[in-house]
């Protein structure tokens, strides 16, 4: 039975699509099976797992909207083991498409369920906006998985994602549960990422991951090789840091 796990956070820029990436393509080279669905309208997540969001027939955006089935819009293999639903451009016109649908928060998780047999993970890369997007990702999830950027204005925001959170849980998914933090763009070489972590740790009374991603130039290059870095440079750091991550998702779910 897979897990599904939304990666979320409203702020951009603090690597949320990045860990998408590298988590989905970590737990597939550890034999996971894995889905990875864009939902962001940018369409990052998509591209950076090496699929051309421009020419991509069928997309998130065709399940919502066209009442295409999901396995019609699955590319499957596109790495061994990780299959992607893929998302564009198109998809930012959907949430004023949506106004007036009824059951509109549950257009994926209805889909999502006909599929997530075939997973033992399912990712699903939230937009960096609280939105009609983001609450179909998270009436679709188990868990969220929240990246935070090791900087000075990190916790801002971050109440009011666990408070969004708390509000599905409320009305539209109880079984919702905050999977954990994980800290991104970690500088050894600065005091202040180092101050970051201990003041969430100390604020925050949520699992935080104990790998911590660390600012990586190899990391920020491969997307635009259209690869998740295990493939782009096999050796760096974000390799090692991702499948230390993926390791612990994957234990987190066996206790």
């Amino acid at each position: 039975m897979g897990r599904i796990i939304a990666i979320a956070n409203q702020k951009g820029g603090v690597g949320k699509t990045t860990t998408a990436i590298n988590l989905s393509a970590s737990l597939a080279s550890l034999g996971k099976k894995v889905l990875a669905i864009d939902m962001d309208p940018q369409g990052n997540m998509s591209s950076g797992l090496g699929i051309d969001k421009n020419e991509v027939e069928k997309t998130v955006y065709d399940l919502i909207i066209e009442n295409i089935g999901i396995e019609e819009c699955i590319c499957e293999e596109v790495i061994e083991n990780l299959d992607v639903l893929p998302s564009n451009i198109d998809l930012s016109a959907a949430e004023i498409e949506l106004i007036g649908v009824d059951n509109k928060e549950y257009i994926l998780r209805d889909e999502v369920n006909k599929v997530k047999e075939k997973y033992d993970f399912i990712i699903i890369d939230c937009p960096p906006a609280l939105s009609m997007l983001t609450i179909n990702a998270m009436t679709t999830s188990d868990s969220v998985l929240v990246p935070i950027q090791c900087e000075y204005y990190a916790l801002e925001g971050l109440s009011q994602l666990i408070h969004t959170i708390e509000l599905v849980q409320e009305r539209l998914n109880p079984a919702l549960e905050i999977e954990g933090v994980v800290f991104t763009m970690y500088d050894a070489r600065t005091n202040l990422s180092l101050q970051v972590v201990e003041n969430v740790k100390d604020n925050l009374n949520q699992n935080i991951y104990k790998t911590i991603i660390p600012r990586n130039v190899r990391l920020a290059e491969a997307p635009s090789y259209g690869m998740p870095i295990n493939l782009y440079d096999p050796k760096s750091k974000g390799t090692e840091s991702y499948l230390l991550l993926a390791e612990e998702v994957i234990n987190k779910g066996e206790e």
